[in-house]
């Protein structure tokens, strides 16, 4: 069995660590097999747990597609990018499946940041439900940041990443806060001699910059995890359970999805689900129907318009990813494109997407196991090749 492993995925098991596990080649494998080294709740699914058959991939990876000033068939792009799965809806059906060697529609993989846009449709249920008001203090619901950099922010700065903080999300960096950020959630190894630390202690720790909360947009994943606080506290249920008997059942979800938690049993609601793909396009169908399915209301309609089209312009070209998307705007964690397509879409480290297409009624899912965290290269790559596709259907 063992040296069935080996030759399967070119390591040995025992190879991959919390030290190497987002490297490449041991990524790979990492990305589907979480629960194996990192502490995990469990978001149990319905019981109908049926899926389809694949869809086919072959029409749709041999067709070319415009690149810049180039063409390349998507078969090319998704080898370029990394690409783990990729899989197309359309008005709710499944019409293109491409898996890599070892994926099947059952094989759940994390998301990493995308997680953070499930966490804005959580809230957007308790908002319906009137049990979360954004415009509250977030310390109403978690008083133990009270004295940190949110003490004075409301839930609406956190949902749409506009709290002040001293923060710098450097991947590279082992020693920043960011660093100290991922051992407090147990995703790295603990440092030699430096103290344990929960999320929530981690949390408490930040501390505000020189400019008021609502500002600019400041991507800064500690936003999401306060989120994933605000709506435990105000729904008086776990993350994980939260997020099974509100969303993930209703939604019709086929298969059980698992978020990483900390010592505590604190969910990374900023980045630690683990899900199909299957699964993932449906939520983003869901959002495509504004948070309607089979004729059920889950998420208020006036929260996903909102979150489609409510995102300030002005905050977005003044802050940190103005850069690699011009037009792009953010509202309650989900990022919007700007084009007159009306899309919009989830965004994870190492190539994590849920795109949504409302004009042409396509979802588009995306696993990858891309080598560095951020590639803006690569962004720009599969943002290409979602448009195209989006074309095509």
């Amino acid at each position: 069995m063992l040296q069935l492993f080996e030759k399967q995925h070119g390591f040995r098991r025992d190879s991959v660590s919390l030290e190497n596990w987002r490297n490449r080649p041991f990524n790979t494998w990492a990305f589907r097999n979480i629960h194996e080294f990192i502490p995990t709740a469990e978001v149990p699914a319905t019981d109908n747990g049926v899926e389809e058959p694949k869809a086919d991939e072959t029409w749709l990876t041999s067709q070319e597609i415009p690149i810049g000033d180039r063409r390349m068939s998507i078969s090319a792009v998704l080898q370029e990018t990394y690409a783990d799965t990729l899989l197309v809806m359309k008005k709710g059906v499944v019409v293109a499946e491409f898996h890599a060697p070892g994926f099947t529609t059952r094989s759940r993989h994390i998301l990493f940041s995308s997680s953070k846009s499930v966490a804005g449709m959580l809230a957007g249920i308790l908002v319906g439900e009137g049990t979360l008001d954004p415009d509250e203090p977030i310390a109403r619901h978690v008083p133990e940041l009270a004295t940190s950099a949110f003490g004075d922010a409301k839930v609406r700065h956190a949902l749409d990443m506009r709290t002040s903080l001293v923060f710098n999300e450097d991947y590279s960096d082992p020693r920043g806060d960011f660093a100290r950020y991922r051992r407090a959630g147990l995703l790295d190894p603990a440092l030699d001699g430096e103290p344990v630390e929960t999320v929530i202690a981690f949390l408490a720790s930040l501390k505000k910059a020189q400019r008021d909360h609502g500002g600019p947009f400041f991507y800064c994943s500690p936003n999401s995890d306060v989120l994933g606080l605000v709506v435990e506290r105000a729904s008086g249920l776990r993350f994980a359970d939260l997020l099974s008997q509100k969303l993930w059942q209703p939604l019709g979800a086929r298969s059980n999805a698992l978020v990483t938690v900390d010592r505590e049993g604190t969910a990374r609601a900023g980045g630690g689900l683990f899900v199909t793909a299957r699964d993932f396009a449906r939520l983003g169908e869901l959002v495509r129907r504004e948070g309607e399915v089979e004729g059920r209301r889950i998420i208020p309609s006036e929260w996903v318009r909102d979150t489609i089209n409510g995102g300030s312009r002005d905050a977005w070209t003044t802050g940190n990813f103005a850069d690699w998307l011009p037009s792009g705007s953010y509202r309650n964690q989900w990022y919007q494109t700007g084009n007159e397509d009306g899309a919009f879409f989830a965004l994870g480290i190492h190539g994590q997407w849920l795109f949504v297409n409302t004009r042409s009624e396509v979802v588009i899912v995306k696993f990858s196991s891309q080598p560095d965290p951020v590639d803006d290269r690569l962004k720009r790559l599969n943002m290409a090749l979602f448009n195209a596709i989006s074309s095509i259907f």
